[in-house]
């Protein structure tokens, strides 16, 4: 996600997030749409609690040494108003799948129609995005009704996130504190200080969090994905993922080819790519939504920018400098500096209908009020209004960063990345360097080498890309449907993050008609 006038850490914006300021460069998860989602109505009162008996058959087909995960029986139990709850055990280290086992937490919007098709896996990104929230905050805005009356549509919190064994690293108030800091990461005493502070902060992770920081990397939550698959009584997996859900979907298929089922995976991330070359495609991908942005405002009344879109540009570009040279007061009395100001001024990328609401934040700030701007880098850090944080995506982000991405640690290799990111992004590309230093001291070491998806089965995979998405560029679409062989690639023209849920009717039929109808779109369609 991105990074701040030093924010250290990886600076990726993989999944729905965005990179906040702090030591650690932490990460933000944001829903599809930044507007308030709706929760289902509460109907009859709500589900009632229930048993799902474990179907014999598909426990038989797992390895043996894992049957008793794919056997366990589901208590279902009702939860936040129209939905139903359960935990799924499983191993902490499937390498040892005797030794010690950790718990997801898993949420059920149960289908009302009369012809089930079986149930609808989520991830909405990150990594460290909560499945579970996600389900029950906007699974009835960004999930079609034809799909939930044909699917249980179901959320869950990945292994390191929320209620799912969470990564744990800080109190709130030291968070706040780690977001407030001011590195000068372009200077050796700033870059040293960041890693003073990383390796600190990575010991108290390990502390607080135990074992299972080990063991939160994307194939291990794939592995977990298949036992959800299993106890869901499945022969296939079905599944939506968003972002890094995507990676987590890939993965799946590579690990999993048989028991694919229907997957759609929108935003694509190309597994292929290095922690670097997915930091570079970022950069420039914002740089080009940046000048879109400036573009439509310029358009429209009550724009605080004046001139051509590059003049529009370099007008932001002064703003970020002089909140980096001169960090000022909000309303609430904390200071905002950079890294605040750019996690913030980065969140409505995610959706251009949330354009408006940047518009207003940057008129505030060119007056003098930062408050606007601070409030959506608090939303997107997981902070409350009350001081507390809701969530501990950043560190998910992070820790599984970590373990997923071997990432340059060397001065000079940071250095040089630095330059060629300010290249790709003047607005934002310093923003973008310097991820090294949040994994450098990390208490493990990466366990993944970067690889093309290896897909062997025969269903269908179909791929959403967006043509403006700064987050997941639409070249990683192009580059996974290459990859995945048996897959459809479907295109939508338009500015953003992802496509279902928040484009237009001609990508919703095309999903629905696949998930429900079992129709594919014609590669290469476009909407």
């Amino acid at each position: 996600m991105t990074s701040a006038p030093p924010p250290p850490a990886g600076s990726r914006t993989l999944g729905l997030g965005v990179r906040a300021a702090g030591a650690l460069a932490l990460g933000l998860v944001l829903s599809l749409v930044l507007s308030s989602c709706t929760l289902f109505g509460s109907g009859d009162g709500g589900p009632k609690s229930s048993s799902a008996t474990a179907d014999p058959s598909i426990a038989a087909a797992a390895p043996a040494e894992l049957r008793s995960f794919y056997s366990q029986q589901l208590k279902w139990s009702a939860c936040e108003g129209d939905f139903q709850c359960a935990k799924v055990k499983v191993p902490l280290d499937y390498s040892k799948p005797d030794g010690d086992t950790i718990e997801l937490a898993v949420i059920k919007l149960a289908s009302k129609g009369g012809n089930k098709k079986g149930s609808l896996l989520v991830n909405p990104g990150g990594p460290g995005g909560s499945g579970y929230d996600f389900v029950r905050d906007a699974g009835s805005t960004n999930i079609s009704e034809k799909v939930r009356s044909n699917y249980d549509v179901v959320g869950f919190d990945p292994r390191g996130v929320k209620r799912s064994a969470p990564v744990t690293c800080l109190t709130d108030r030291e968070r706040d504190a780690n977001r407030a800091k001011i590195y000068k990461l372009d200077t050796d005493a700033g870059l040293a200080e960041a890693f003073a502070d990383n390796k600190a902060i990575a010991a108290k992770c390990a502390e607080k969090t135990g074992p299972v920081l080990g063991h939160v990397d994307t194939v291990s939550a794939a592995k977990d994905l298949d036992v959800l698959r299993g106890v869901l009584n499945d022969t296939k997996l079905n599944y939506l993922g968003y972002s890094y859900g995507t990676f987590l979907g890939s993965t799946y298929a590579s690990l999993f080819p048989d028991n694919v089922g229907r997957m759609v995976l929108d935003g694509a991330l190309d597994p292929s790519l290095s922690n670097e070359e997915l930091t570079a495609g970022q950069a420039k991908a914002f740089e080009k939504a940046i000048h879109a942005y400036a573009t439509s405002c310029l358009q429209n009344s009550g724009c605080p920018l004046s001139g051509t879109p590059d003049e529009a540009v370099r007008q932001i570009q002064d703003l970020i400098a002089a909140v980096e040279a001169n960090p000022q007061p909000a309303k609430d009395g904390r200071l905002v500096n950079a890294s605040m100001f750019v996690s913030g001024f980065i969140l409505p990328f995610y959706n251009d209908d949330n354009w408006p609401v940047l518009t207003q934040a940057l008129d505030s700030a060119m007056k003098g009020d930062l408050s606007p701007m601070l409030r959506l880098s608090d939303f997107g850090a997981d902070r409350e209004p009350n001081g507390t944080y809701s969530a501990n995506s950043a560190f998910a982000f992070n820790a599984i960063n970590c373990l997923d991405y071997s990432m340059e640690t060397g001065t000079a290799a940071m250095r040089t990345e630095e330059k060629r990111l300010r290249q790709l992004s003047p607005t934002l590309g310093y923003y973008f360097a310097y991820g090294g230093t949040s994994c450098k001291d990390w208490p493990y070491k990466s366990l993944r080498t970067p690889a093309p998806a290896q897909y062997k089965g025969t269903a269908d995979i179909l791929v959403v890309g967006t043509t403006g998405d700064p987050a997941t560029p639409y070249e990683w679409a192009v580059a996974l449907r290459k990859q995945l062989g048996t897959a459809s690639l479907l295109t939508w023209k338009g500015e953003g993050h992802t496509a279902y849920g928040r484009s237009n009717s001609c990508v919703e039929k095309a999903v629905d008609g696949y998930l429900v109808d079992g129709k594919t779109p014609a590669d290469n369609t476009v909407c």
